[in-house]
C-alpha cells in the first residue's frame, strides 16, 4: 500500500537522486497532479494510491529526470493565477512574463487602451491574463505556429477569455495591415542569442527554437517589429516588450530610432529590466 503522503516522498527522492534541482517543489507538483489532492491534504491522507497512477508517476519522473520540462509533463502550468495548457511545441510562460502583464494591466487601466494587440502570443498567456483584468479591453493574439495556436485556441476557452485570434506571421507587413489605431502593442518575441541557444538548460532545449531564437544578437524581432507594427498604433499608443537580461538599453534605442519617446522600464522580482516601453510619438 503506497498513500498520497509516501508517493511524496517517493517522487521527491527520486528527482533529487535524478539531479533534479528543485526536486522538493517538482514533487508537490507532480503528486498534486497525480492525486488530484493539495499538498496539506495529501501529507495527512491514508488512502491507496491506484497501481496505475503510481505507473503514472514513475513515467512522468523517468522522463523528467531525462529532461522533459515539468510543465509539458503535467500538461498545464499557472500563470498569473490562471490555468494554461502547455505542450510540445508552444513556449512555457514563465513568472519573468507577469511583469510584463502588470505593467500592461496598469497603463491599460491608467490610459484607457482598450484596443490591444499581443503579437508572437504562444499559449496566449499574456493576452488572456491582461484581458482578464481589463475586461472591456478588445484584444487580439497574433501566432503564426499552427502547434501553438491550438494551445491558444484552448487557453481562451479554458479561461472563459473573449480575445480573438489571427494566425499570422507578424514578420509580415500584410499582417500589420489588417490594423489600425491600436492602443497598445504587446510582445514577448524571441530574444536569445546566438551564444544562448548553445548554451540551454536541458529542459529548454524541449521548447521550440522558434520562440526562443531572436536571431545573432537578440534583437532580430525587436528591429523588425518595431519597423513594421509602429504604424499600426494609434498617436500616444503603446509599444511594450519583455527583453532578455541586459538587452534595455539596445531595444530602448530600437524604440528611440522609430520615433517612440517617453522610453520607460519595468524590473522584475529580482531586479533584472525585464519590460521596456515607448509611446509613439
Amino acid at each position: 500500500m503506497v498513500t498520497p503522503s509516501e508517493l511524496y516522498f517517493h517522487i521527491s527522492r527520486s528527482l533529487e537522486n535524478g539531479g533534479i534541482e528543485d526536486s522538493r517543489f517538482e514533487a508537490m507538483c507532480i503528486t498534486e497532479h497525480i492525486t488530484g489532492m493539495k499538498l496539506q491534504r495529501l501529507l495527512l491522507e491514508r488512502s491507496e494510491i491506484d497501481k496505475l497512477k503510481l505507473t503514472e508517476a514513475d513515467e512522468i519522473i523517468r522522463r523528467r529526470i531525462l529532461g522533459e520540462p515539468l510543465q509539458y509533463l503535467l500538461g498545464e502550468w499557472e500563470f498569473y493565477g490562471m490555468p494554461f495548457y502547455v505542450g510540445e511545441g508552444v513556449l512555457i510562460p514563465r513568472a519573468d512574463t507577469e511583469t510584463l502583464v502588470e505593467f500592461a494591466i496598469e497603463e491599460a487601466r491608467k490610459n484607457g487602451y482598450y484596443r490591444i494587440l499581443d503579437l508572437c502570443s504562444g499559449t496566449g498567456c499574456i493576452a488572456c491574463a491582461v484581458e482578464a483584468h481589463v475586461p472591456d479591453a478588445d484584444i487580439t493574439a497574433v501566432e503564426i505556429s499552427e502547434r501553438a495556436v491550438s494551445y491558444l485556441k484552448r487557453n481562451i476557452q479554458l479561461n472563459k477569455s473573449k480575445v480573438k485570434i489571427l494566425k499570422e506571421d507578424v514578420l509580415k507587413i500584410e499582417t500589420a495591415e489588417k490594423f489600425e489605431n491600436a492602443d497598445m502593442i504587446l510582445c514577448n518575441p524571441p530574444y536569445l542569442t546566438k551564444e544562448d541557444m548553445q548554451n540551454l538548460q536541458l529542459e529548454v532545449q524541449s521548447e521550440p527554437e522558434s520562440a526562443l531564437f531572436g536571431g545573432d544578437d537578440g534583437l532580430f524581432f525587436y528591429r523588425n517589429i518595431t519597423n513594421i507594427w509602429k504604424n499600426v498604433l494609434s498617436a500616444g499608443g503603446m509599444l511594450v516588450y519583455e527583453i532578455g537580461m541586459g538587452q534595455e538599453s539596445d531595444v530602448a534605442e530600437i524604440l528611440k530610432e522609430n520615433g517612440f519617446n517617453n522610453i520607460t522600464y519595468k524590473k522584475d522580482l529580482s531586479g533584472i529590466t525585464r519590460v521596456v516601453s515607448g509611446i509613439k510619438g
